[in-house]
């Protein structure tokens, strides 16, 4: 079983939009993260000051839901978000909304460390693919002693439990699937259906040559490297069009070797079942009808509406 953590949240200025900040207990971590509007506030604040790590991140006009982002550090983070702030033809950047700063309470971040913060970071956006990044390559790290790595890298993992919290899916790896459930799916399906692990989906259309898989993990809904899609996308001009439409030109979306169909070449989250689901059919698609549950006929929000029965069942007992 996974052990909790307990996050601290303050809002600054007491709106759920404003500057907040963000702790974990026990660990010398400290996020504050505000919208473009506050950044006179952020500036303000002690922690800006401090040798740290900063995310830029706004709305990519060319995806829906789509995120922009830069990563970068310094000595002293205020005046690199200064710097930031200008118009771009005075050297700053435009297409940010909100800024993410990270440093640590007790001051001990170096130069060297938030050089090799900012480097990992870099490379686990681009390993997430989860945004648009607009740096180039990720910097070589300064040389660290073996112990500076090791808390470096815990550094890191506090990070990636905190940004979520935030809304800030940037370093988040697509999960991986669960094992399957032992026994196949003979029997009462309540084995895989009903426990905490969600159960593997898929959802097929053998006259188009549709089969994909997908599984709920952490609370995201992720179609599996390997499923197959519709060649082309059918339906009317949406929002979902567009989603497919990047997924096809940033390479998740590739040829099948004959040339019949698509397929994925990664894991990839969607905000939803029926946004996958349009994905794979090329289609808009109801997500909660048409992924079922591997083997069966049970659809995806009828698995939901059977663990939300039993959970009433286990408090009434």
């Amino acid at each position: 079983m996974t052990a909790g953590k307990s996050i601290r949240l303050f809002l600054a200025d007491g709106t759920p939009g404003g500057l907040l900040t963000a702790e974990i207990m026990n660990w010398t971590g400290h996020v504050v993260a505000a919208p473009r509007s506050d950044l006179a506030a952020l500036l303000k604040r002690p922690e800006a000051s401090r040798t740290g790590i900063y995310i830029l991140l706004g709305d990519d006009p060319n995806s829906l839901g789509g995120t922009i982002a830069y990563i970068g550090e310094g000595d002293d983070v205020s005046k690199r978000l200064y710097e930031h702030a200008r118009p771009e033809d005075r050297g700053g950047k435009d297409f940010w909304d909100r800024a993410i700063v990270l440093t640590s309470k007790d001051t001990n971040l170096t130069k060297a460390h938030a050089r090799y913060l900012e480097s990992r970071l870099i490379t686990l956006a681009q390993q997430a693919n989860r945004a648009v990044l607009m740096n180039g390559t990720a910097p070589s790290p300064l040389p660290l002693p073996e112990a500076d790595i090791s808390d470096m890298e815990y550094f890191i993992s506090q990070a990636k439990i905190v940004l979520p919290v935030l809304g800030v899916n940037l370093l988040r790896a697509a999960a991986t699937p669960a094992p399957a459930a032992p026994g196949h799916h003979d029997g009462p399906v309540m084995t895989a259906v009903l426990s905490q692990l969600s159960p593997v989906f898929e959802l097929t259309v053998k006259r188009s040559g549709i089969a994909a898989t997908a599984q709920e993990i952490d609370g995201e809904f992720t179609v599996f490297e390997g499923s197959i899609t519709r060649l082309q996308w059918q339906g009317a001009d949406d929002g979902y069009k567009r989603l497919r439409e990047k997924l096809e030109e940033d390479g998740t979306l590739a040829l099948t070797d004959d040339g019949s169909s698509r397929r994925f070449t990664r894991n990839q989250v969607f905000a939803s079942p029926s946004a996958a689901a349009a994905v794979v059919a090329g289609r808009s698609a109801n997500g909660r009808v048409e992924w079922k549950v591997q083997g069966t006929n049970l659809s995806y929000g009828s698995w939901q509406s059977e663990g939300v029965d039993r959970a009433l069942e286990e408090v009434a007992s």
